[in-house]
């Protein structure tokens, strides 16, 4: 199988040390096969959106020394021809599609709302019964969620996977209130139509995952579950906490502007995943001592509850 895989930043912040890692393990894992790389910048939130984080990503993955095989050259053909916002009318075909199924429902839950009625992460369905039109204002559209049976999918390195997606996140939103196609239709459908194969994501994500399966499912995309699915751990911080964008210390426009080299990336990633640091100085020696490396001896479940 050839892969055709894709890196997908958002430019909500700058990129950090996590980022790195998950990119050049997507790289190695691609390119070990002789496969195909994407350069997919998902930019559809546009309020975190700031130019300095979009030119932070060519200048990020130029550094790193991480190519790609499709994409935007840099930030101006990303605008033109590459964002998100252009491929509006596909995700909107994706939502119409969605409706035939007679899951999708109008919700007028505000943030608030959900946060005094739902303390945890699972929306409970409030709307589902009130029969909202889809046409009124300043309403989201969820797809239905029940809360029985959980989702199961095959990960490459960590095996069967179960997520309790009804339990966990219930109905999720397909449709933003300001009428912006959500996260998971944007997502499905670029993955589709540029025709990937192989998905590489950090274990936070396993519940996206299972989403997108739902989504691919109900629209009788049954190829979607026959992807290669990677779902790697976490870099964290000194506290055990998930890494975020930001200009600290592990974002990587830090760590170059405080004189880093590349090198020093792959040497981390290196002991990270159990490689020889010394055979860590180039792209080459990297993707050389990379040749035997399985994800499913180095890579453990995450819990799921």
């Amino acid at each position: 199988m050839v892969f055709h895989s894709r890196l997908a930043p958002t430019p909500s912040g700058y990129l950090h040390l996590g980022n790195a890692f998950s990119f050049l393990l997507t790289w190695l894992l691609v390119r070990r096969s002789r496969g195909k790389l994407l350069l997919r910048i998902d930019d559809l939130d546009a309020e975190r959106k700031r130019p300095e984080y979009v030119a932070d990503i060519f200048e990020s993955l130029s550094w790193l020394g991480i190519t790609y095989d499709e994409g935007p050259l840099n930030p101006d053909d990303f605008e033109q021809h590459w964002s998100q916002r252009l491929r509006v009318n596909k995700y909107n075909e994706t939502l119409h599609a969605l409706h035939k199924t007679g899951k999708v429902f109008a919700c007028s839950c505000t943030r608030s709302q959900l946060a005094n009625l739902s303390p945890g992460s699972r929306y409970p369905d409030i709307c589902l019964p009130k029969n909202l039109p889809f046409d009124q204002p300043d309403t989201a559209e969820r797809f239905h969620i029940p809360e029985s049976p959980d989702v199961t999918f095959t990960d490459s390195a960590l095996g069967k996977i179960s997520v309790p997606l009804g339990r966990r996140t219930g109905s999720f939103v397909i449709r933003r209130r300001d009428g912006i196609p959500a996260y998971h239709v944007a997502s499905l459908t670029d993955d589709r139509d540029f025709g990937i194969n192989f998905i590489v994501r950090g274990s936070d994500l396993i519940p996206s995952t299972a989403a997108q399966i739902v989504l691919a499912d109900a629209l009788g995309w049954t190829d979607f579950r026959n992807n290669v699915f990677i779902h790697h751990p976490l870099l964290t911080d000194s506290d055990g906490n998930k890494l975020s964008k930001s200009e600290g210390a592990l974002a990587l426009k830090t760590m170059r502007n405080e004189g880093a080299k590349p090198k020093d990336i792959y040497r981390k990633f290196a002991i990270s995943v159990g490689l020889p640091e010394t055979g860590a100085e180039t792209m080459e020696e990297l993707l050389e001592s990379f040749g035997d490396f399985d994800p499913a001896e180095k890579f453990k479940m995450p819990n799921l509850k």
